[in-house]
C-alpha cells in the first residue's frame, strides 16, 4: 500500500508541478499533441485521446521493464490528466477551431 501511496503522489507532483514547469499546461500541451497528431494521422484525435495513447506508450515500455517505476508514475499522471480532459467537456478541448 506504502508504494502505491507513493507512485500517486509522485503522480500528483509531476502532473501539478515538475512536468508543468518543463511542458506547461497539460490541457494546451494536449490539445497541440491531438492536433499535430491529427493532422500527420488524417483523422481526428482529442486531447483525451492522446492521454489515452499516452498510457497505450507507458504501458508497452512497461511490459519491458515493470521495474522502471517512472513508467507507472507516468501512467498514472496521464490517466489523471485524460480523466480531466474527457470528464470536462465545459473546458472545450474535445473540439479543434478548425477542420483537420
Amino acid at each position: 500500500m506504502e508504494l502505491r501511496a507513493k507512485i500517486l503522489t509522485q503522480a500528483k507532483d509531476a502532473v501539478l508541478h515538475s512536468r508543468a514547469a518543463t511542458h506547461g499546461d497539460a490541457e494546451r500541451n494536449f490539445s497541440m499533441i491531438a492536433r499535430v497528431w491529427s493532422v500527420r494521422l488524417g483523422v481526428k484525435i482529442t486531447p483525451a485521446q492522446v492521454a489515452l495513447l499516452m498510457i497505450d506508450l507507458k504501458t508497452s515500455r512497461a511490459w519491458e521493464n515493470p521495474k522502471h517505476e517512472d513508467s507507472w508514475v507516468d501512467i498514472a499522471g496521464y490517466s489523471a490528466c485524460g480523466a480531466e480532459l474527457g470528464l470536462d467537456i465545459s473546458k472545450g478541448y474535445d473540439s479543434f477551431d478548425s477542420e483537420v
